[in-house]
């Protein structure tokens, strides 16, 4: 019997996602709502995982994400992974997402706990986080993604090659190329 490996059904969702979305855009109405049924399915089990203090706002943003696909199609380049070009958007709007609760959220704390939140040296990791994210953005995909899979997620550079569809020397040299971009625009930030 054939055993079937993680990656083997990671490149048979990307393969299925990637064919259902492409005949969507060729005018297949069946074949794309096919394709947003089981996407949302997949972004809810990220966005589930991301919002896990607010659970209640999972839905909201996943029509957000789905809106913004669907208003992006056109852009998509059939040479490319699917779910890298969905990962983007939908990284792009949890961004969006947690920047504009946390405004609006320091807007609603009395002032005693504002004050309380930024005498606390606890959130320093948070805030590293956020810069981090800053610093990401600015990076080519090529070099971005590769750093979020295999430094951020722990992903082998196999998977990451495998989820991005760039070759495994790609992915170490998109690695190496962004880990040094960063660390000069770190110390030119200082």
């Amino acid at each position: 019997m054939e055993r079937i490996t993680h990656n083997d059904e990671l490149r048979r969702r990307e393969f299925n996602l990637q064919a259902l979305f492409i005949a969507g855009l060729g005018g297949d109405e069946s074949a794309y709502r096919i394709f947003l049924t089981e996407l949302s399915g997949h972004l809810r089990g990220f966005l589930r995982s991301k919002l896990q203090q607010r659970p209640s706002e999972v839905e909201d943003l996943l029509q957000e994400i789905l809106l913004a696909v669907h208003n992006a199609r056109q852009t998509y380049r059939v040479d490319e992974p699917l779910t890298a070009w969905v990962f983007a958007i939908a990284r792009y709007k949890l961004t969006d997402f947690f920047r504009g609760r946390s405004r609006y959220d320091a807007f609603n704390e009395s002032l005693e706990d504002v004050a309380e939140l930024f005498a606390n040296p606890h959130l320093e990791p948070a805030q590293a986080s956020r810069d981090l994210i800053r610093l990401l953005e600015q990076l080519p995909e090529r070099q971005r993604l590769p750093i979020v899979h295999v430094k951020i997620e722990g992903l082998s550079v196999t998977e990451t090659a495998q989820l991005t569809g760039l070759s495994e020397s790609a992915v170490k040299i998109g690695i190496h190329r962004g880990l040094k971009a960063l660390a000069g625009r770190v110390r030119g930030a200082r």
